[in-house]
This record gives structure tokens, sequence and C-alpha cells, in this order.
């Protein structure tokens, strides 16, 4: 079953052999043994990979299922002798990145065994990415585009900010309108992530259309070209922290209207979730994230 699952995400028969850490005529001889058991054709050969076969794709779901459960059972029953250990698989939204450590840092102080995997992706991603069983939990959105299946604990909410070069005279002002910021210079995400999405919804709202000059799928490219002195950018509240000490920006809060979007953790709506989501959850019901990552405390960095 690993070696099927392996086949479905890589596509091919060499990768998904690397993957599993095994010859490909080992691959092979396993998915045909597979086959063999339930009586039917999973995969199509020509001879390279073709596809699979609509058993083989119902198949490959029941596997990926039954494969997480396998080894959250070892988790957990492992966890009971020696503590909880693993990886922490943990999807998060572009926009969600700078909040991240305040999430992830109390939960390594209270379980040092357990290792992080970070891997910045689309809302989209994250609910694909759930499904499949590839991350234990994601940290995303919770009521613009909500994911389905999902159980979730509210963390924060996203406020917006105007950021731009001290230069420009709107950097004098306490706060800019969302009609004064769509008329200027903008550097913003890719309409393909949820955060340009959200913006979007706000502008069009007003009868008004976003029309960046550069747009990015990254934040990093966002960051860099506002740092340049020649673009500006309306910015979740939490990049205050990546600005922090950058005298040559200025942050501005955006009003009409002041708009907020909740940001939240969501896992596997499943009975039992798996230990390390299980952990990850409890954790964050011990933290107050609205209030560390408040508009007052991140004006005052």
């Amino acid at each position: 079953m690993s070696y099927l699952v392996a086949l479905a995400r890589e596509k091919h028969f060499g990768r998904a052999a690397e993957r599993c850490h095994v010859t490909q005529s080992t691959l092979s001889s396993g998915l045909k043994a597979l086959e063999r058991e339930l009586d039917m054709r999973l995969v199509i050969r020509e001879p390279r990979f073709i596809g699979l076969t609509p058993e083989g794709e119902r198949v490959v779901e029941w596997a990926s299922q039954i494969i997480s459960d396998y080894e959250s059972l070892k988790q957990d029953v492992e966890g009971l002798r020696q503590g909880l250990k693993g990886i922490l698989r943990l999807g998060v939204v572009p926009a969600a990145m700078p909040a991240v450590a305040k999430l992830t840092s109390p939960f390594c102080a209270k379980y040092p065994n357990v290792a992080i995997d970070i891997e910045s992706m689309s809302s989209v991603q994250i609910q694909s990415a759930l499904d499949k069983f590839e991350i234990d939990a994601g940290l995303t959105y919770l009521d613009n585009e909500p994911l389905s299946n999902v159980r979730r604990k509210p963390l924060y909410r996203e406020h917006y900010l105007f950021v731009t070069h001290k230069d420009n005279p709107i950097a004098q002002s306490d706060t800019v309108t969302w009609r004064t910021a769509v008329s200027e210079n903008l550097c913003l995400l890719q309409e393909s992530m949820q955060n340009r999405r959200v913006l979007n919804n706000i502008t069009r709202s007003l009868g008004l259309k976003l029309s960046p000059t550069i747009t990015s799928n990254s934040f990093l490219a966002v960051c860099s070209h506002v740092c340049s002195g020649e673009w500006s950018s309306i910015i979740p509240h939490t990049f205050s922290y990546i600005f922090a000490g950058c005298n040559e920006l200025a942050l501005i809060d955006m009003v009409e209207p002041v708009h907020s979007q909740a940001i939240g953790l969501v896992a596997s709506d499943r009975d039992p979730l798996t230990p390390l989501a299980h952990a990850l959850m409890r954790c964050a019901d011990r933290l107050d994230l609205e209030a560390e990552l408040s508009l007052k405390s991140l004006h005052s960095v």
C-alpha cells in the first residue's frame, strides 16, 4: 500500500521507488502482489507508468488512511512509554508565516522529541494535503473560504496595514482608506493565494478594483519590492514583525472599512485525532495569540 500511495504521488516508478527507499523492481513486485491480493488491476503500465485504474484511485484513498492510522497507532502506543515522538507536518498559508512560531515554540518546549516540518501552502493545498493525510494540521483562514471535514481552532484575527516608503506623502498619515491605497503603485500576492482573494473581496465591496503592477506567490518577493521604495503593499498586521526596525518604511492602519479575517488551526475531522495533531490542538488551546499579536503590541515593536 505504501508503494501504491508513493506511485500515486510521484506518478513515476523510479521516483516512487526512491521515495520508498527500495529498488524499482521491488516496488513493481510489491504492486503486483497487492493487485493479486485484491484481485484487481490497480496500475496502468505500457511499460512506463500511465496512471491508475479507477479501482487503483479508490484503493489509494483507503491506503492513505490505513497508513496514516497505522503510523498514528505506533506513535500513540510508543508515546505511552517514551513520550511523544515523530515529525509534525504543518501546512501554513503565507499570510500566517510571521505568526507560526508563536504556535510552534510552546509546542516544541512541551514536546522536545518531536520535530516540525513546516511547508508554505495555499489554503486549497492545505485542504488537499489533509484529505490525503500528507500533513497533520494546517494554519489557514477559517471563514473566507472555509475548509471542509476539518476541526478548527481560532487563533487570532488578521488585520490589514498599508506599508510604504517614508518619502511617500501618505506615510505622514495615521490611517489610510482602501480607496487611497488602491490608487498607489502596489505589489501584492497573486490571485491564487487566499490573502489576495480576501483583499479583492474587500475592494470589490467598495466598488474598487486592485490593479497591482507586480504580483507574486511569495510574501518574500512582496517584502523585497516594498523595501526597494518603489512599491507599496497591503499586508497582514503580523508582518509588522518582518518590517520591525526598518526606519525607511511606514506602517499605516487601513480604514473605511477596518476589516479582519479569522486565522486558525485545522486538522482532519476524525476520531481519534492523530497523536501529533491532538497534541498541537491542545497546545493551541492554552495560547492567547489574539492578545500577543494585537495591533497595539505590533506597532510598539
